[in-house]
């Protein structure tokens, strides 16, 4: 048994102050006690986190290999009298994810989910396009590439769902697929061979957890995604990103592709539709009774120009929603829901968006939207400080420069909109801790791996 003695802390029925919290050899919280005898807890040789801790957040969107582009690809692609934006960032992406080894995907993830840890996020959905070798052929074990994620995040301590991607088409429905993604390509054989090995790795561990990934409308054909149905474990589809995906889906099938999914997929609880950018109220207030989950990306939704997630219709209708880091531009949970909620501010010219009279505190709002989201779009029992529960926890330090004189709902509202350093002090991963003084554990190796990597890539 492991114990935690946690100053305060945001439980499911509100702040606690002198909080026990323990758990089991596998990271599942047993009992959580407020008003506990610290020294009692010391005694039994327990922690004491004197900080704010909160449980950790979900990540719900990442395509590892992206974090080695982050930063390099903003150049102006195109020619002169073209406009750059999401298809010409693509094609950088796909001459990108040529170069990748499996050992360099391993570094670049461990590298990747280090980070995220550091910053408060505890688990990841890894969404896994990145299969095969890079003239297309598949690796003689045909899952080498989620394998290698999977221990990159073994290596770094994170909790995570692998998410085998299928991806077959270059356009809706059936277009050939662009020669830069030949590495992606599957038909359902393969696809269900990596699935396969992927939940033979992950059997019985509670770290670690699996669903499916079909791309997108433009990557799969609706009989691809009825052999989905069947399945009872979290689907994730990428969705209305882009108007010009709207367009053709439009253009191919007389619907828009959130509508097209409600009228011909079992969309339900399983399902996590990401992006969905471009949605219509009535398609909004849909998804949110079918009670799946919007998967929002919102750094990455700015960097490549999508657009902004209506949020006001969408949270109206009581939708689910979670946030991910996608392309990794940033990695933070403070700063995908600060710009959730402050690209609201611009384009509504309004604050506080994301709040109601009942709910006054926008950090506190979007924090519990991310909790439950993201344990739903993962399929683990994540987001919660409660028996049953992943024992992941976050410390922020009360004493940092942006949380002084702030606590409870207040404190989580200067966390999230005030100033750009990081107040995580103490992460908690399972049980285990993972960071501490604000620093990886295991950092400075992980660092090192990257470095390497990164100049390898470089020549």
């Amino acid at each position: 048994m492991t114990v935690f003695f946690a100053e305060a802390a945001l439980l499911p029925s509100g702040w606690a102050s002198f909080v026990r919290i323990a758990a089991d050899a596998a990271g599942t919280i047993t009992a959580v006690e407020p008003g506990a005898d610290p020294f009692a807890v010391l005694r039994e040789g327990g922690t004491r986190l004197r900080g704010t801790v909160i449980p950790g957040v979900p990540n719900l969107h990442s395509h590892a290999f992206q974090r080695a582009m982050a930063g390099a690809a903003e150049r102006r692609s195109p020619p002169r009298n073209e406009r750059d934006s999401f298809w010409t960032w693509r094609e950088t992406m796909y001459r990108h994810a040529l170069t990748f080894s499996p050992d360099q995907a391993e570094a670049v993830a461990a590298q990747l989910y280090a980070e995220c840890l550091e910053w408060g996020f505890t688990a990841v959905a890894e969404f896994h396009y990145l299969h095969h070798q890079p003239d297309g052929s598949p690796y003689a074990e045909r899952a080498e590439m989620a394998l290698r994620l999977l221990a990159a995040a073994g290596r770094a301590g994170i909790g995570m769902t692998m998410l085998p991607s299928l991806y077959a088409h270059g356009g809706i429905f059936g277009v050939l697929p662009h020669p830069g993604q030949r590495r992606f390509l599957n038909d359902l054989d393969g696809f269900f061979r990596i699935l396969d090995q992927v939940v033979a790795e992950t059997r019985g561990k509670p770290q670690l957890g699996v669903g499916v990934a079909p791309h997108s409308l433009r990557a799969v054909t609706p009989e691809m995604l009825a052999a989905m149905a069947p399945l009872r474990i979290p689907i994730h589809i990428h969705a209305a990103e882009q108007q010009r995906e709207v367009a053709e889906c439009l253009a191919a099938t007389g619907a828009r592709p959130v509508a097209w999914l409600l009228e011909h997929a079992e969309i339900d609880t399983r399902w996590c539709l990401i992006h969905c950018t471009h949605m219509t109220v009535e398609e909004a207030t849909r998804l949110a009774a079918s009670g799946a989950v919007a998967g929002l990306c919102p750094s990455t939704e700015a960097s490549l120009g999508d657009g902004i997630f209506g949020l006001p219709a969408y949270r109206a209708a009581a939708g689910r929603y979670g946030i991910g880091t996608d392309s990794h531009v940033g990695t933070s949970p403070r700063d995908e829901l600060r710009q959730l909620e402050t690209s609201q501010r611009l384009a509504l010219q309004e604050r506080s968006i994301a709040t109601d009279p009942d709910h006054p505190h926008p950090g506190r709002v979007l924090l519990e939207a991310a909790w439950a989201g993201g344990a739903q779009a993962s399929g683990r029992a994540l987001g919660r400080i409660a028996p049953g529960a992943r024992c992941d926890l976050v410390e922020l330090d009360p004493e940092h420069p942006g949380l002084i004189g702030h606590s409870g709902d207040s404190l989580l509202d200067a966390w999230i909109f005030g100033g750009q350093g990081n107040p995580v002090r103490t992460v908690v991963v399972g049980g285990r801790r993972v960071v501490e003084a604000g620093r990886h554990l295991r950092g400075m190796e992980i660092a090192e791996g990257f470095r390497r990597v990164m100049l390898e890539l470089a020549v």
